[in-house]
């Protein structure tokens, strides 16, 4: 019997944003903001007023072009497969789900405060959550895992930050509850895999 690839879950997430954006891409154009708001991206008065709060997580799934789509799906192919394999299956489509959620909350509650309301969208927000939980799990693996060091992603995340809060048109705090989050629930969900020793199995907790 054959087995399922360690991260068909990450997979199966790239294959879903990529159906759903070529879908509307063939409806319309994914880079009007009236088109997206109208398929289900998150803006404060369709949530609050409307009740529509689904859009917390519809518009995980939504981009806006082409480029948008690639620049995320790059990253999420790539490393999401490491934290699938070293969560499992079912950790990992929590963490990505509740990140992505997080983060919309976040960016939400932060266009209430500034009263700066913008139509937004992407999966950049699970992603950032892909990213912290990954930070943890190398800094509990002193520092490496697979093909992967905690140096090097933390300079990845925050060189990311730093160039969209330096930008206009991101949604810097989406990406930072995405990030925080993704390191919150990792510590509540990962534990260091066992190793086998002559004397049995053996804890690296």
């Amino acid at each position: 019997m054959r087995q399922k690839p360690a991260d068909i879950c990450n997979k199966v997430l790239v294959a879903l944003n990529v159906v759903v954006f070529l879908a509307l891409e063939f409806m319309g154009d994914t880079e009007n903001s009236a088109f997206m708001l109208a398929h289900g991206a998150l803006f404060p008065v369709e949530v609050l007023a409307d009740g529509e709060w689904y859009r917390l997580f519809t518009c995980m799934f939504l981009h806006f072009g082409i480029r948008h789509l690639g620049n995320n799906m790059v990253v999420l192919f790539f490393l999401g497969d490491n934290l699938e394999r070293a969560l499992g299956h079912v950790k990992y489509v929590i963490l990505y789900v509740a990140s992505g959620l997080c983060a919309s909350a976040l960016s939400l509650a932060m266009m209430l405060r500034t009263g700066d309301f913008a139509v937004s969208a992407g999966a950049s927000g699970a992603i950032f959550g892909v990213i912290g939980a990954m930070i943890y799990v190398l800094v509990r693996n002193q520092g490496r895992l697979e093909d992967l060091t905690a140096k090097r992603l933390i300079f990845m995340a925050a060189l990311s930050l730093y160039f969209g809060f330096t930008s206009t048109g991101v949604d810097n705090y989406a990406h930072l509850g995405g990030l925080l989050s993704g390191i919150l629930l990792a510590i509540l969900l990962y534990r260091k895999k066992r190793r086998y020793s002559a004397g049995g199995y053996q804890s690296r907790d």
